[in-house]
């Protein structure tokens, strides 16, 4: 597909958008240099399982390494050391792994590590080349949940800065001052043909909508302006047991252009039910920015998980499409195979990997979440 670039601006935009200089986001299935991980250390995430969670990160850098760059976050010295003892321990080759120091407060870098975007185009100004790769660095506010954020913000920012690459800050001016957009990489999905899922709880009207102020309107130009959305698919609620406030990607996922795989709760009784039926109900028949009917392919959740009482947000759909494979949560559920079969056809040129995410969940999120991927340019 051929993006349009527009020939003038909103008076809500800056001078310069990623979407005008002729970038956007690809979709995750498309080359990658590297992927972005951070080393756990945030104990109180995992109560009781915490041992066991580096494991689960060293499992996860030895998969994405098989294909591409691990460039992992590491708050200093210290934890450097126990990331390259549990790496070499998991058979990860070291030489294929960036450690990039910087502190932070969790290890969910789909969340506060940049979008980065991609100008499909070379272009040139005065002779030089122009970035094909560029960032943009929405606001992190910890989910609008939690204080201890601030950390997380600054290390995405120095992960930018590692990359040497331009970097987008999505402002807005409202009542004639600037506001700085938020949004996290959890609460969006793209086709990277102009399409981009995300739910109305999370960006326009929950109880921790990002930026209800902007409207539907505005959001939608922001979306359009900064990662280069040209339709904006809105489904209502996310699933129970997620402390985000909806994000799109514990649920559904462009597989393809024109393709969605969208989690199936098949028990009337649980609280998923109604969520994922509104869902499907809302994507059938709709049509994508190139004017595509959608194609629904139904993925199972598996039986809930709980500990201590708590739902947890356990599901297939945040699995992460790395260069040469599909890493996939799994749950030591007998829908587990079930899962791993559906996402195989849906991607017949990649490995599909399980990974165990049993204990990861109870942190409130799993494999999507934990990494973010930086494009080829």
């Amino acid at each position: 597909m051929t993006r349009r670039v527009p020939k003038r601006r909103s008076p809500t935009e800056p001078a310069h958008t990623p979407y005008a200089e002729g970038f956007a986001m690809p979709a995750e299935w498309e080359p990658h240099a590297a992927t972005w991980l951070a080393w756990p250390h945030e104990a109180s995430d995992w109560p009781g399982k915490f041992g066991g969670i580096g494991w689960v990160f060293a499992e996860m850098a030895r998969v994405i390494s098989g294909g591409e760059r691990v460039r992992l976050i590491v708050r200093g010295a210290s934890d450097e050391r126990s990331a390259r003892r549990a790496l070499a321990g998991s058979g990860v080759d070291l030489g294929r792994v960036d450690f990039v120091r910087a502190k932070t407060d969790r290890s969910w870098t789909r969340d506060f590590v940049p979008t980065f975007v991609t100008r499909k185009a070379k272009k040139r100004a005065r002779g030089a080349v122009v970035a094909a790769v560029a960032a943009v660095g929405f606001r992190f506010d910890g989910w609008k949940r939690y204080r201890n954020h601030k950390n997380d913000a600054l290390a995405g920012r120095a992960a930018v800065a590692s990359r040497q690459v331009p970097l987008f800050e999505p402002i807005v001016s409202r009542a004639g001052r600037p506001y700085h957009v938020v949004l996290e990489g959890g609460a969006i999905d793209v086709d990277g043909e102009g399409t981009l899922l995300a739910t109305e709880e999370c960006l326009l009207d929950g109880k921790q909508a990002r930026n209800p102020e902007l409207g539907r309107a505005l959001t939608e130009q922001v979306l359009r302006d900064f990662l280069g959305a040209e339709k904006v698919l809105w489904l209502g609620r996310g699933i129970a047991g997620d402390d985000t406030g909806g994000h799109i990607d514990d649920f559904a996922r462009f597989v393809a252009p024109g393709r969605i795989v969208l989690a199936l709760e098949s028990n009337r009784r649980d609280p998923n039910y109604r969520v994922l039926a509104d869902a499907r109900e809302r994507l059938t028949g709709v049509r994508d920015a190139c004017g595509r009917r959608l194609e629904i392919v139904p993925l199972p959740m598996p039986s809930p998980v709980a500990f201590a009482g708590q739902r947890l947000p356990a599901s297939y759909a945040n699995f992460y499409v790395a260069s040469h494979a599909v890493l996939v949560p799994t749950f030591n559920d007998s829908q587990d195979r079930v899962a791993l079969g559906v996402i195989a056809e849906l991607f017949p040129g990649r490995e599909i990997v399980g990974i165990h995410a049993r204990d990861l969940v109870l942190g409130l999120g799993t494999l999507h979440c934990s990494t973010q991927q930086e494009p080829s340019g």
